[in-house]
């Protein structure tokens, strides 16, 4: 299995990418549209069940979908899971499917990728409870420094996107980061990634290529089953 190598751009958060050279994607396979691993070009996936696209008929049959695919070696994490308050369906059913999702990932010992739209109160007393031993990652964040200092707290990733970097409000927050705790997405936009690294670069004063270096060791600590084989 690929690795991503010093000098890529890691894209950790993506939907329906096409393979770019010197950029490393992990594509995130959703369970309700029923795609497999052998369906995407890309080296690295997450799979899970979108808190948008669960039905009480069908939570059952998801969860199945994302058991049955644990055993590919190129699944990276389970996800993206979790909570929505503007879109899905109750909160009762959206935590049956995240906590069914955990409970895969620490039987794999696989990390969690998040999805949490104005349900914070879901996920904070969900981490409490569970006490996961995998970490999980929040994808496209969009928070300010109280929310990511509480989430942090709990030991999670934070991953931000292009749409997010732009605003004028994202470069005090980036500042305010650890940088081992950063991870930069498209979400399937049609954006390059390395315009979301060039922006963020400038916000924390880094070079692109130190850029690039954080990133690349977040990636290893994140993905800790393949800490032996990353250079």
């Amino acid at each position: 299995m690929d690795l991503p190598l010093w000098g890529d751009y890691i894209d950790i958060h993506t939907h329906g990418s096409s393979p770019i050279p010197g950029i490393y994607a992990i594509e995130n396979l959703m369970a309700h549209e029923g795609r497999t691993p052998g369906d995407i070009p890309e080296q690295a996936f997450t799979y899970g069940i979108h808190p948008w696209y669960l039905e009480y008929h069908t939570v059952d049959r998801l969860i199945s979908r994302v058991q049955a695919v644990t055993g590919f070696t190129n699944l990276f994490a389970i996800g993206e899971a979790g909570f929505d308050k503007l879109r899905g369906p109750s909160n009762e059913l959206q935590l049956k499917a995240f906590e069914a999702q955990v409970l895969i990932s620490e039987e794999i010992k696989k990390p969690v990728v998040i999805h949490c739209v104005r349900a914070w109160d879901e996920l904070l007393p969900a981490i409490k409870r569970l006490k996961p031993k995998m970490p999980w990652l929040i994808h496209g964040f969009r928070g300010n420094v109280e929310l990511a200092t509480q989430l942090l707290s709990k030991g999670m990733y934070l991953s931000f996107w292009l749409d997010f970097v732009m605003r004028p409000e994202s470069s005090k927050l980036l500042r305010s980061l650890p940088k081992n705790r950063i991870f930069l997405e498209t979400d399937g936009a049609d954006v390059n990634i390395r315009a979301i690294y060039d922006k963020v670069a400038a916000d924390l004063n880094l070079s692109v290529d130190e850029l690039k270096k954080v990133i690349l060791k977040n990636f290893k600590e994140f993905f800790i089953q393949y800490n032996d084989k990353l250079a």
